[in-house]
């Protein structure tokens, strides 16, 4: 059995370790298992350690045998388990801090595809919702997305099933364990999305949809795309609370407007009146404000001569030692410089004729 895996998932369970205190945990104490073979008198040292979570990591033998069982249902199951510092695990998610440190996916899709957009929405989706997301999704087959929804009744099975329909690789994130589909309805669809997508949680197995999941399964949604579009939404639910946490992520917004006195577009004009969304007509206000457009070719600039590279900006310029283009999401990561930091580096940086911004957030060595 693999050692690793099994420390990985057991991490999970500990009492009092969420997902922000246990990468810490374990950059603190060098790897996962380095966590679980610790001293007491090396945890009790650690500062805001609890009791329960020392005595947890000391006699982990419990969380042991539960990690087993789920190791069992992952290869029973065909899963693969993503845990954060694993290849596969979506590179956009991770630059946010409360990314789960494990997921499980079952299904084909590439969950670091070039551009990824999630859409969401209300539950009772109207015709006119029905209308603009299936229009959207149907729009999106040019640009070669990754589509991220939540398998949720309404908006969210629209654009799952149009995706289905037209060819476009789409991935469910559910709020329970991979054990069961929910709703339940939605089976056979879940079933047709793993031709051509999947499905994915932070969940164990046996994880019940119970209502507290669905907002942190929420965070998941909007961190792992480049732009999150509100179909429909009235002015509370899961939808605005995934808006909120895709601004709180530097993720674009973008809604759909609709009548004012229309209650499941309240909240899509909510979004846009108070400047938390680009108003969404159709995918062309997607591509502007994404820069998916063709790019111009690039006006001719002299490269600044015997350019002296600040430390950080040596990070920046290391991207490029083994491609010629490199994503600002990638870019964040490998420097570990925020998004504001890099932002101005990058600026200073084109503006000496040294690096070029592409479309869609990329940025190529002149």
């Amino acid at each position: 059995m693999n050692s690793q895996l099994l420390y990985q998932i057991a991490i999970t369970m500990v009492p009092g370790i969420g997902d922000i205190s246990g990468k810490r945990l374990i950059a603190y104490c060098g790897d996962v298992e380095g966590v679980f073979h610790e001293t007491r008198k090396a945890l009790e040292r650690i500062n805001g350690m609890r009791q329960a979570t020392i005595n947890a990591l000391c006699q982990p033998k419990e969380l042991l045998k539960r990690a087993e069982q789920e190791i069992a249902f992952i290869e029973r199951n065909h899963i693969q388990p993503l845990f954060y510092l694993n290849q596969d695990y979506p590179r956009r998610l991770l630059q946010c801090d409360d990314s789960p440190m494990m997921l499980y996916y079952k299904g084909n899709a590439n969950l670091n595809a070039k551009r990824v957009v999630a859409i969401v929405g209300t539950r009772n989706i109207t015709d006119y919702g029905k209308e603009n997301c299936t229009q959207l999704v149907n729009e999106l087959v040019e640009e070669q997305v990754l589509l991220v929804s939540g398998l949720a009744y309404g908006v969210d099975t629209v654009a799952h099933q149009t995706a289905v329909k037209v060819g476009i690789p789409t991935v469910g994130v559910l709020g329970n364990g991979l054990q069961q589909i929910y709703p339940a309805a939605n089976k056979r669809l879940a079933q047709d999305m793993l031709g051509n997508g999947g499905l994915l949680t932070e969940n164990l197995s046996g994880t019940q949809p119970d209502r507290e999941n669905f907002p942190r399964r929420n965070r998941i949604i909007a961190g792992m795309a480049d732009a999150i579009i509100v179909v429909e939404s009235a002015l509370k639910g899961g939808s605005l609370i995934t808006a909120d946490i895709a601004n709180s992520y530097n993720r674009e917004v973008f809604a759909y407007p609709g009548k004012v006195m229309d209650l499941y577009s309240q909240g899509c004009n909510y979004l846009i009146r108070t400047h938390r969304a680009h108003l969404m007509e159709n995918v062309t206000n997607l591509r502007y404000i994404m820069r998916w457009e063709q790019a111009e070719p690039a006006k001719e600039r002299q490269t600044t001569l015997f350019r002296d590279f600040t430390e950080e900006e040596k990070r920046i310029m290391h991207c490029f030692e083994q491609r010629a283009v490199v994503g600002l999401d990638d870019m964040i990561v490998e420097t570990e410089l925020s998004m504001t930091k890099l932002a101005a580096l990058l600026l200073n940086l084109e503006f000496d004729g040294i690096v070029t911004a592409l479309p869609g957030k990329r940025y190529q060595r002149t």
